[in-house]
């Protein structure tokens, strides 16, 4: 069987690494990555250090508007797909990325499985939704991570082709946190366990919103530990085009982003999360470390009704006495699966090749 996995954040990288582990053991599986990560940083550090095998294409599409982005990808991997007439195509997540390989793959005929399929926000102002919604419509086969995620889809009338796999990304963790140990990334930044707390910001609601994103820095300003905030390009960008470097305080300490695997043995022993990212909400819950989410809605709300993850948007008396005061009082639950997801995902995909 031929399968062609299209990548392009920093996220679907981690994700795709153990399904791609399984999936080589007895198929051909073609890596395209679209390039929508083009930093160094951001990109290529990955799968050095996951040890993901380098992709056979690669599109180097870049930034952009959503459009654009969008176009120039469905363009270039339909290209890729009538050269290399696959039998499936992996779609993962719900970036630009994961809309254009969705589209192309449609209207050529080809089988789509989309992984982390039927998760929902409700909030179609996020890019992100609308990219999770038509993927998930225009998909094959639909590996769910979580029952919340089959409902979704089931509410929205898409009961063939749907199972529930756990999540991928689970798989990863339980694998890379062993390799994190090793990480001195903690003395490189002479901090010490529970003692700091870790931020991200890049989400387009809160980088091109002056207000918001100046409520954040002002907030974490105003945190009495130290602040580890390992800044996205984006954020960066919008931070130096507001001028507001001069309302980051001495404790908010700055960094260039960093490998997935010494990010994960800081989110590992900080003291809390600060992020609008929904894969770093996902990671702090399993990770069992408390997570301020500064969005108004997430994806995954099994994180919130466990009460390990709190929403606090982007108001600063609200985040500010999360930091102080949230602290999660209820045990957590198996939402996320057994660490097998990818074992699963390669044993459907054959049940359907030999159908087919």
């Amino acid at each position: 069987m031929k399968i062609v996995s299209i990548v392009g954040a920093r996220p679907q990288f981690i994700k795709c690494n153990p399904v791609n582990k399984e999936l080589q053991k007895s198929h051909e599986n073609i890596l395209v990555h679209t390039g929508q990560h083009y930093d160094f940083e951001m990109s290529k550090l990955f799968f050095n250090q996951l040890k993901i095998p380098k992709p056979k294409y690669n599109l180097g599409i870049g930034s952009g508007y959503h459009g654009k982005q969008t176009g120039e990808m469905l363009k270039e991997i339909e290209r890729v797909l009538l050269i290399e007439k696959p039998d499936f195509i992996l779609i993962y997540g719900d970036t630009n990325s994961t809309l254009a390989g969705a589209l192309a793959a449609v209207k050529l005929h080809i089988q789509i499985g989309h992984i982390e399929a039927g998760l929902r926000s409700f909030d179609k102002t996020m890019p992100e939704e609308i990219n999770r919604i038509l993927a998930d419509h225009s998909s094959d086969v639909l590996f769910a991570p979580t029952k919340t995620a089959v409902k979704n889809l089931k509410t929205e009338g898409i009961f063939n082709g749907v199972y529930l796999t756990g999540d991928v990304m689970y798989d990863a963790l339980l694998h890379n946190i062993k390799i994190a140990e090793k990480s001195n990334i903690l003395e490189k930044l002479d901090i010490k366990s529970k003692e700091y707390f870790l931020t991200t910001i890049h989400r387009q609601s809160n980088t091109d919103n002056a207000n918001n994103l100046l409520n954040i820095i002002e907030a974490l300003s105003q945190v009495e530990s130290k602040v580890i905030f390992p800044i996205h390009p984006r954020t960066e960008k919008f931070i130096k085009e507001h001028r507001f470097e001069g309302k980051i305080k001495r404790n908010i300490s700055l960094i260039k982003p960093i490998g997935y695997i010494d990010f994960l043995w800081l989110e590992k022993n900080a003291k809390k999360i600060l992020t609008d990212s929904g894969g770093i909400q996902k990671e702090a819950y399993l990770l069992k470390i408390p997570c301020i989410t500064l969005r108004d809605n997430t994806e995954w709300v099994e994180t919130v009704e466990d009460e390990w993850n709190i929403l606090v948007s982007t108001d600063k008396e609200k985040i500010l006495d999360a930091v102080v005061n949230f602290v999660p009082s209820k045990k957590q639950n198996n939402h996320f699966g057994d660490g097998k997801a990818s074992k699963k995902i390669r044993n459907i995909l054959e049940e359907k090749s030999i159908k087919k």
